[in-house]
């Protein structure tokens, strides 16, 4: 699978950077799109949103973002911009890091940006969904790694190499599927039979050593006693829970966020030597 990497935006030496609030042109948004739940974290404050993902078309609450699918751009720019339209400082021009998930292709990500552009940001970035979960974790991404993120309605299973996507599967399955213990069931065998067709197609030991070492599994499935109890048994490997694991993808895209900002291409300031921190002053997400 190849990964298109898109240089950083930005203009170097026009404004001096300083954090958000305080620099209108540095402030930033990252964001979410899950199927059941929307968040973001902003510049300069942290977690601020954990809302359902709903529109009101006039006929009651809709799902704009089902099975991991943007399926109704224009509702989904009403539902952002009636969540984070007023957060957001006045005439604020955002970059906004987007988590996208790993098999969503071209055509996710410019729904994504066309609904995203109810906020004017000055760009959009996004980061694959797998990604941003190890960041998170503060992962070791020089080793091979496997995620399991299971959220409400899909369900990634992602090999990560080097940090980039080495290999992905998904299935239609979430935690909203979850209605019972013979569900549960269907949805732990869903996720070794990816991981089975994982193994049984890389011709390397890529896929079997990042098994051995552990796969990281995030998502509302990873608060389930019971589906992970089934996971373990099942893959007979072990498996390493994100701290807060619902919220683990938009901390990842925080985590992104900061980083473009204290990117020379923005600050048009020589990089940071390690340990002196990137100056955004922003809080940690709870």
């Amino acid at each position: 699978m190849t990964v298109a990497r898109r240089p950083l935006p930005g203009s170097p030496g026009r404004h001096p950077h300083r954090p958000w609030p305080w620099c209108r042109q540095c402030s930033g948004l990252a964001l979410d799109l899950g199927s059941a739940r929307t968040r973001a974290w902003i510049s300069g404050c942290g977690a601020v949103l954990d809302a359902p993902t709903v529109t009101f078309p006039g006929t009651g609450a809709v799902g704009p973002v089902q099975r991991g699918a943007i399926v109704d751009v224009p509702g989904t720019a009403r539902m952002l911009d009636r969540l984070l339209g007023h957060r957001l400082p006045r005439r604020a021009r955002p970059l906004v890091v987007v988590t996208a998930p790993v098999l969503g292709g071209p055509a996710w990500r410019e729904r994504a940006r066309a609904a995203v552009a109810v906020l004017r940001p000055r760009a959009v970035l996004t980061v694959p969904a797998a990604r941003a979960v190890a960041l998170a974790a503060d992962a070791d991404l020089s080793r091979p790694l496997l995620v399991i993120d299971i959220g409400a309605h899909l369900t990634e299973v992602v090999l990560l190499v080097d940090g980039a996507v080495w290999d992905a599967r998904r299935a239609a399955l979430g935690t909203t599927d979850l209605s019972d213990a013979g569900t549960s069931a269907e949805l732990s065998d869903a996720v070794g039979a990816m991981v089975a067709s994982m193994r049984r197609q890389d011709r390397t030991s890529v896929t079997a050593g990042a098994l051995r070492r552990g796969a990281l599994l995030a998502g509302g499935g990873a608060l389930r006693p019971d589906l992970t109890w089934r996971l373990l048994a099942g893959l007979r490997a072990p498996l390493r829970t994100v701290p807060a694991p619902h919220t683990a993808a938009v901390r990842g895209a925080a985590v992104v966020l900061r980083a473009a900002h204290a990117h020379p291409s923005v600050t048009g300031a020589h990089p940071r030597p390690p340990g002196t921190g990137t100056g955004t002053g922003d809080p940690p997400f709870p």
